[in-house]
């Protein structure tokens, strides 16, 4: 199931599983990305506010000169929040830095649009030590500067990260292109299934980061979860990324680990039985959200569903 694709609303298609390159340590990423095309990964997710794109950009410099032909390598990255009134600006920083000429998705990071001249180029602060936020500018007015980016050729198409219904309804509101994609927190802990569902019935597909939860988090020891693991013989961490493939979804595995990222190819098909088992987690020990920004009151993003 490694191999299984989802369309877009775009007509593309994007592979169900990406290697998520997200606090990956650096000296590290490059022989990530490059190990994951060599075992057979089609799909690399990153972004300008990683700062590991120049390392990403050269594990994929290395799958090309193995023979992977860039057009079969679906690659997605993400303008940051003190880039919304440079939205192209951005996208060529990354460009830059990954050697590429254009890239497959490009993602509006959060709907926070943050001070581009302020104390510091990523994380913007107050004397107070709360975020610097640009309230002259709207993440709408960032979407129609990326609605103007598939005429460059540099996109193959745009999509939104961090959305609830909420910011959905309004960038749909005004928008004159379709978000392809909102890549959300997801797991059994935080299902979100009132984002899943609005983005279905738009045609927008989800993709799941921290499918796994965090790092020490109870997830992986879950019983129910365990039990499935054990009954079709593969990890808990396959379960897990298999649970997102079985929902329609698309999934980001993350890890430096040359092992763990061949047995995160371990996609199965899950029973009936097996949703409805990870399903009741949820019922049974409540909503748990693990990525905590410093902004995320401004997004409305409770704890709870």
């Amino acid at each position: 199931m490694t191999d299984t694709l989802f369309p877009l609303n775009t007509g593309a298609k994007i592979p169900a599983l990406g290697l998520g390159t997200w606090q990956s340590e650096p000296g590290q990423v490059k022989k990530a990305v490059s190990h994951a095309l060599s075992v057979g990964y089609k799909h690399i997710d990153c972004a300008y506010v990683y700062g590991n794109e120049d390392e990403v950009g050269a594990g994929l410099a290395e799958g090309f000169q193995s023979g992977i032909k860039r057009e079969d390598l679906f690659v997605t990255t993400k303008l940051w929040c003190t880039y919304h009134s440079r939205v192209e600006e951005n996208l060529d920083l990354s460009l830059k830095s990954l050697g590429l000429d254009y890239v497959d998705l490009y993602l509006m990071h959060w709907p926070v649009p943050m001070n581009p001249k302020g104390n510091h180029p990523n994380l913007p602060k107050h004397p107070d030590g709360s975020r610097d936020l640009d309230t002259s500018w709207s993440y709408i007015k960032t979407w129609k500067e990326m609605e103007k980016l598939a005429k460059t050729g540099k996109v193959k198409a745009i999509g939104v990260a961090n959305f609830s219904v909420k910011y959905l309804e309004e960038l749909l509101h005004d928008a004159t292109v379709i978000p392809a994609v909102n890549q959300i927190e997801n797991h059994p802990y935080l299902p979100q299934q009132d984002i899943v569902d609005f983005c279905r019935s738009k045609g927008i597909h989800i993709t799941a980061y921290s499918p796994l939860g965090s790092t020490g988090s109870p997830l992986m020891k879950e019983e129910a979860i365990q039990e499935i693991a054990k009954r079709h013989s593969v990890s808990a961490g396959a379960v897990l990324l298999s649970y997102h493939v079985a929902r329609g979804n698309s999934v980001l595995a993350k890890s430096v680990t040359p092992s763990r990222i061949e047995e995160n190819r371990n996609i199965i098909e899950l029973e009936s039985s097996d949703l409805k088992a990870l399903e009741k987690i949820l019922k049974d020990k409540g909503v748990t959200r693990f990525v905590h920004p410093a902004f995320g009151v401004n997004l409305g993003f409770p704890d709870k569903q």
